[in-house]
């Protein structure tokens, strides 16, 4: 466990409540190894979704800063989640990004390990030796409608109580039945707090965002406002709750506990989140039609999604380095959808694809300026209330 040095203390004590975070925070290798070992590690991380591993022995990666993360079917049919970290002398175990196996063998010194994560064999290790001692050590894994989510915590957020508040809106998506269409990185030269904070506020959508500005009301709060009511009278009509869910930031019942329901309204003539708001693939779930919104839910305190009546979108900022950060955007359909009957890749992605391209863009010029040592931290607007929620417990979290 990392000590709290002077420098951590000095930051965390040095920021003023309702102002950004002080320059350290997105600078100093100490608060990013920190980050990691209190924030990232203690979190519940959204990985994948369980179209991704439909067989005994498939297999994919999670990796994040130093971390990596083994997310297979076991023969018995569950999803477990083991640290890609060998018991013998830490070599990666799995070091192809997904695929199908029956056994799990270290490259180094041939170390079997079985899907469950128990070690099978040491080779050549002595009559002495106890297998049992070093499997694999484990994740707790919980499976959300299809969104797996892990924790390698040895306790993990208490976030169970949560989810079945959350259940119920989310199940007339069928977000079981979903399969990823596609996934794009954007690789960003920024602290990972930049990027989440970003994702955290629309007060930069209108000036930034001008195609996502046309159709979505979050940059504008007074227009939002007055198309809410005729909204949930659609939203109700197709089968959508249409109540608010917050149980986030200080909201929340534990740390890193945090879980979000809002369905918001897009402007008029727009059904979905595409160019001109035509649908852009078949209907999600158990819904009837379209009612020209969009749902924000959030999964812990680092997993964000925005779902239409017909996809949805999955945001990830995860962690390569100091100041290197990468954008995952993941796009979801019916897993009955087929290309190009149903969905086009390039008319599904669109505007997420051009908005994250600004995203990069701007979180880029952010950390640059953030770099100056004549960075002061400014007040943070109405408009960023999700900033300030993610600072209470972030900082809580790493003042541990």
């Amino acid at each position: 466990m990392l000590q709290h040095t002077d420098e951590i203390a000095r930051l965390i004590q040095s920021h003023e409540e309702g102002f950004a975070l002080p320059r350290g925070f997105y600078t100093s290798a100490e608060i990013y190894d920190r980050d990691i070992e209190t924030y990232w590690n203690r979190s519940w991380l959204w990985v994948g979704h369980v179209s991704q591993i439909p067989e005994p022995g498939d297999y994919f990666l999670f990796d994040y800063g130093p971390e990596s993360i083994i997310v297979v079917r076991d023969r018995d049919g569950e999803v477990r989640a083991h640290l890609n970290v060998c018991r013998h002398r830490g070599s990666r175990v799995c070091v192809e990004p997904e695929g199908n196996a029956r056994l799990f063998v270290c490259p180094y010194h041939a170390w079997t390990f079985e899907l469950s994560g128990k070690l099978r064999s040491g080779r050549a290790m002595g009559k002495d030796f106890d297998p049992g001692q070093y499997g694999l050590f484990p994740a707790h894994v919980i499976v959300f409608q299809g969104l797996i989510l892990v924790c390698t915590a040895d306790t993990p957020p208490p976030i169970q109580d949560g989810l079945r508040k959350l259940a119920p809106l989310c199940e007339p998506f069928g977000l079981e039945n979903l399969k990823i269409a596609h996934k794009q990185v954007y690789p960003v030269p920024a602290n990972w707090k930049l990027a989440l904070e970003n994702y955290l506020e629309c007060y930069h959508c209108a000036p930034s965002h001008q195609e996502y500005a046309k159709s979505h009301t979050l940059k504008a709060p007074q227009d939002m406002e007055k198309l809410v009511e005729p909204l949930q009278r659609r939203s109700e009509g197709i089968g959508l709750p249409t109540v608010t869910l917050d149980q986030t930031g200080p909201n929340a019942p534990d740390l890193a506990a945090d879980v979000y329901y809002r369905r918001y309204p897009l402007y008029e003539g727009y059904q979905t989140g595409s160019r001109d708001g035509t649908p852009l693939a078949p209907l999600l779930g158990s819904l009837s039609g379209f009612d020209g919104g969009a749902t924000d839910v959030q999964l812990g305190p680092l997993n964000n999604f925005l779902i239409y009546s017909d996809h949805a979108v999955g945001y990830r900022f995860v962690p390569r380095g100091l100041q290197e950060t990468d954008i995952e955007v993941l796009w979801l359909v019916r897993a009955d959808a087929e290309e190009p009957k149903d969905y086009s890749t390039p008319d599904l992605t669109w505007l997420w694809h051009v908005t994250s391209l600004d995203d990069e863009r701007i979180i880029r010029h952010n950390q640059e300026g953030v770099n100056s040592y004549h960075f002061r931290p400014g007040p943070l607007a109405d408009m960023e209330w999700g900033i300030n929620g993610f600072y209470e417990t972030y900082l809580k979290m790493i003042r541990v």
